[in-house]
């Protein structure tokens, strides 16, 4: 497994991590058993990023990772959680300092460390990444011990770019893949420039680029991918990467058409992204051990050729860049 320095931690990190979210809730029912299985295959692969949030499934995914951790004892492991969202209503105005050190303090307890290794902002409202008072708090909290470094989790690239130009941001999570490909102008130099990890969430948008579904495919009732189809949960650019369902499956249907023999469709859509420069990690989740193990082995995955390359790039430019292009 390839390695990589996660921005301004200082930290390697495995180039393929798991991001942690299907073992909190959001996208069907998984067992405790399964959801220790699918951690404890993704770390025996090779993994030592793991990505986590305070509310997937109400503290439930980082309750997991934190058995992990105590279960393996393993230093090498990075956990990165999230904070933010648990704010109701979700305004600027209640990223205090008290609210801060409170969901600091909840997502502690729930990974049974004293310190977090990073905590990235959990998409905020975009007036956040504008406030010097959220900024200095968190540095205040860094020189309290109770996270390592601190990163954001964003939705627009203009959120990204405002973000990397803070002196003390390790960090920055956002959407990446093939159907989602605006990053690659602007976002991924500035990071690469100041230092900044990329964290690439969503690479499979949502499963699709498993070339796994078709226009008949239904989702559990308790999937995103069911109820926030239009946004009506959170931003729709989390389901499907913002793109139609039926659009999504064609396009995803001739992605397959240009795997590689030896490798899925989903390896593919991993090798892309891990290639692209200044990507520190890349975090596709998984339901399953037989999951994470083949996420991570698409990291020893060829690089994509350029025929591949720029056929995928037509793709985009031609099906998807009108629909998601301008909106993030």
């Amino acid at each position: 497994m390839e390695h990589r320095i996660l921005g301004r931690t200082g930290r390697e990190v495995s180039v393929v991590g798991l991001g942690c979210w299907q073992l909190g809730a959001d996208w069907g029912a998984v067992s405790e058993d399964d959801a220790l299985a699918t951690l404890h295959a993704a770390a025996d692969a090779g993994v030592t990023f793991f990505d986590t949030a305070d509310v997937y499934g109400d503290g439930r995914s980082e309750q997991l990772v934190g058995r992990l951790l105590r279960e393996r004892g393993d230093a090498d492991l990075v956990v990165a959680t999230k904070m933010g969202r648990r704010a109701d209503p979700h305004v600027p105005e209640a990223f205090t300092g008290e609210n801060l050190r409170a969901w600091n303090d909840r997502s502690r307890r729930n990974l049974g460390v004293d310190t977090l290794d990073l905590v990235q902002l959990h998409c905020p409202p975009t007036a956040v990444f504008s406030d010097d008072r959220v900024f200095d708090e968190l540095d205040t909290m860094v020189d309290e011990g109770r996270m390592r470094a601190y990163g954001v989790s964003v939705e627009t690239v203009d959120e990204a770019l405002t973000a990397i130009a803070r002196p003390h941001v390790a960090s920055v999570q956002i959407i990446l893949n093939i159907l989602r490909r605006k990053p690659l102008e602007q976002v991924l130099p500035a990071a690469r420039e100041a230092g900044v990890a990329i964290i690439a969430r969503v690479p499979l948008a949502s499963g699709l680029l498993t070339g796994k579904y078709d226009e008949h495919t239904t989702f559990a009732a308790d999937d995103h991918r069911s109820y926030n189809r239009s946004g009506e949960a959170f931003d729709v650019g989390e389901t499907f990467s913002g793109v139609p369902f039926d659009v999504g499956v064609a396009v995803a249907r001739e992605v397959a058409a240009l795997t590689p023999d030896g490798a899925t469709t989903a390896q593919l859509a991993l090798r892309w992204v891990v290639d692209q420069s200044g990507v520190s990690t890349v975090i596709p989740g998984a339901r399953s051990p037989e999951q994470a193990r083949a996420n991570a082995a698409s990291a020893s995955l060829a690089p994509l050729d350029d025929d591949t390359l720029e056929k995928l790039r037509r793709l985009y430019d031609e099906q998807v860049r009108d629909l998601v292009h301008d909106r993030w």
